[in-house]
């Protein structure tokens, strides 16, 4: 979970000045090195900082490699203590990370902190989230971290099915990650790439079949054409949930007058069918069978009784004749005869008729209370008894901590059948809704169906037992997918290549990065993997002397290497999927996906330089000429008055070189508008 924070501090930083004269800019401090603290070291180290480091005691054993010499200072004490946060420079630093096991030891580190620095940034481990957030007001320039909460997509993601690699939420909507494979069947095949972009697809990576996925984005050519065994990856958020109103109300709205206006539209032939398809329906269970069969029959009684009241009383309305015909279904045959002299007129058999319609309706009307009762009954059994394990393409979660609870509720949202293995019973929100199978975890394995399961997540704290856990799982069901949990990267890295059939998901390194990224300012969302890459949902509020502020979004795109999802200038409405167009200012919004290596580029300035430049040869008209300098300045980011010096003295070179994607697109909208151009080195 996060806490709100404030806009991150300016990045506009030169990689070459000297530290001693920046010390608050490039020095970070670490309080805990455990298995999260000596990640996070690694991770920030990526970033040519400089990290101290504090801990109670000396670490028994390094998780990572050369973990003393990425140190610049490590102290050995209590760092709630001002003297121990003195020697360790935290009036220097920039930001602190607080990520011991124990909350109130980490609360503590970060309150000492903040006495001691004003300014520096607190990330800190926690799981308080009410508390979190009034700190987070009281402290200031403060952000908390649930380490077992930021992993949990993944863990699920692995389990699910294959072309899924991430999901995240935004505005409260959810977005995808989908990686495929491209088969001869599909209508993407022999189309160029761009053609898949639209307001809620985002093309990210792209390869055929000759060549691998590469780990940055837009490494591929947005004019090449899709064949067969090529690979995408991209991002997508579903059309419906993409409405602009999706409440509860408004769905059901949407969805009842599409089913309305596909009934209206059916043909002869389709409702046949119809019919056909509901009657089969029916027949299959005896109580559908039932149900139907007494309905109709009331259903008959009624228009019958009614037709024949009304005939024989001429002075009655049609709607008295229906009211005492359904007074006659409900047993009252008495209220309508009893006592009554009857007149002469009155033939015998539609006396006989209507009483014949109240047994019929005190019989329809018993059945109807007794299925009611037995369906209560059987609700109430349902919630009563203990859930029963699925038998057949299920998930079987082993580990019902705080991580294996986050993946159940997860899965659940996806409607995955699920059965979970606990070494102790275990009370949390999650347990009543799925089957739990408690004591001796390598026995209880008997108990879950492996043997048709569809994936195993092992997430115990003890990565020994989680990879006994999988092996037994592989060795019943050599088709079942391995998800499992480990505390360190090398362990991690070196299972993966014995064991390709499993994914190895390192908590600890993953948690790490959110750290290192939330230390500069940056607010992280969420997070989730593709392949062994972590891609990070970082959040950015333009300030003045901001990398990012003044750029548009194309430069930002290739040229920091990151996906723009959401962009917003307050208060108007966020922008899902932005166009490439929008140029940021400060007070802007804008939600990316990043990895580690990406926002070390923003964080330094560190911006691809463009290469290519566009020849626009001719148009065809003054509209021609008008419309293609407008789409220049927008696409290119020039200036108007350098938009229609070039279109008035054609042919000639844009002097603003793009890249490579922008340059395409340019020379793509320009045909549109009758301005024939081409690329040029």
């Amino acid at each position: 979970m996060f806490s709100s924070i404030p806009n991150r501090q300016s990045n506009n930083i030169n990689p070459t000045t000297n530290t001693s004269l920046q010390p608050s800019i490039d020095r970070f401090l670490i309080c805990g090195l455990g298995s999260l603290g000596q990640h996070c070291v690694t991770t920030l180290k990526q970033f040519g900082v400089i990290v101290n480091a504090i801990d109670v005691i000396q670490p028994k054993y390094s998780q990572v490699s050369d973990l003393f010499s990425q140190l610049n200072k490590f102290i050995i004490g209590d760092a709630r203590e001002p003297n121990i946060l003195t020697q360790a420079e935290v009036q220097q630093c920039r930001s602190i990370l607080i990520v011991t096991s124990d909350e109130k030891v980490n609360l503590a580190i970060a309150l000492a902190g903040r006495l001691l620095n004003s300014q520096i940034r607190l990330v800190v481990r926690s799981a308080k989230e009410n508390l979190n957030q009034l700190l987070g007001e009281q402290l200031g320039n403060y952000v908390a971290f649930e380490s077992t909460q930021l992993p949990a997509p993944a863990f699920a993601v692995a389990a699910l099915e294959e072309e899924m690699v991430g999901f995240f939420y935004l505005e409260k909507q959810q977005i995808t990650i989908i990686k495929r494979q491209i088969n001869l069947a599909e209508n993407w095949c022999n189309r160029p790439i761009y053609q898949l972009n639209n307001r809620h697809r985002k093309v990210i990576s792209y390869a055929n079949n000759e060549t691998e996925l590469s780990s940055d984005f837009y490494e591929w050519d947005t004019e090449e054409i899709i064949q067969t065994n090529d690979k995408i990856i991209y991002l997508e958020q579903p059309i419906f949930l993409a409405r602009k109103h999706s409440d509860n109300l408004q769905i059901k709205q949407f969805i009842f007058w599409e089913r309305l206006r596909s009934f209206l539209q059916l043909n002869p032939r389709k409702i046949k069918n119809l019919i056909i398809k509901y009657w089969n329906w029916i027949q299959e269970n005896p109580i559908r069978n039932l149900v139907f069969s007494s309905g109709l029959t009331l259903l008959t009684l009624l228009v019958s009784d009614t037709l024949l009241l009304w005939y024989y009383y001429p002075e009655a309305t049609l709607r008295e004749a229906f009211y005492g015909t359904a007074v006659l279904l409900l047993g009252g045959f008495g209220d309508i005869f009893g006592g009554i002299k009857l007149e002469e007129d009155f033939p015998w058999w539609l006396q006989f008729l209507s009483l014949i319609t109240t047994l019929v309706g005190i019989i329809s009307v018993a059945l109807l209370n007794g299925l009611i009762t037995e369906r209560l009954l059987s609700t109430k059994f349902k919630f009563t008894r203990r859930n029963p394990i699925p038998t057949q393409n299920h998930v079987v979660i082993v580990g019902l901590g705080r991580v294996g609870q986050q993946v159940a509720t997860l899965l659940q949202r996806f409607k995955q059948k699920l059965v979970a293995i606990s070494s102790t019973v275990t009370e949390s929100d999650i347990t009543p809704k799925i089957p739990l199978v408690t004591g001796n975890i390598i026995k209880s394995l008997e108990k879950v169906n492996l043997a048709t399961a569809k994936g195993i997540i092992a997430v115990t704290n003890d990565e020994m037992l989680n990879l006994e856990v999988a092996l037994i799982g592989y060795s019943l069901n050599p088709n079942i997918r391995l998800v499992i949990r480990t505390s360190e990267q090398r362990f991690s890295n070196n299972l993966a290549k014995l064991l390709p059939y499993s994914a190895f998901i390192c908590t600890s390194a993953v948690v790490a990065e959110a750290f290192a990224g939330a230390a500069f300012g940056e607010n992280i969302l969420s997070l989730f993997k593709i392949d062994h890459q972590t891609v990070l949902v970082t959040e950015y509020n333009i300030e003045t002397g901001d990398t990012l502020n003044g750029l548009i979004l194309a430069e930002i795109a290739y040229g920091y290497r990151v996906v723009p999802i959401l962009y917003q200038k307050p208060p108007n409405e966020s922008k899902l999927m932005p166009s490439d167009d929008i140029r940021l200012a400060v007070g802007d919004r804008l939600i990316v996906l990043a990895t580690i290596n990406g926002l070390k580029r923003i964080e330094n300035g560190e911006i691809k330089e463009p290469t290519w430049q566009v020849m626009i040869e001719s148009a065809t008209s003054e509209y021609a000429i008008f419309q293609g300098a407008n789409e220049i300045v927008g696409i290119a980011g020039c200036s108007m008055l350098t938009a229609r010096e070039l279109m008035n003295n054609l042919p000639g070179i844009l002097p603003k070189p793009l890249y490579k994607h922008q340059a395409q697109r340019l020379v793509r909208t320009l045909k549109k508008a009758l301005v024939k151009a081409r690329l040029i080195m």
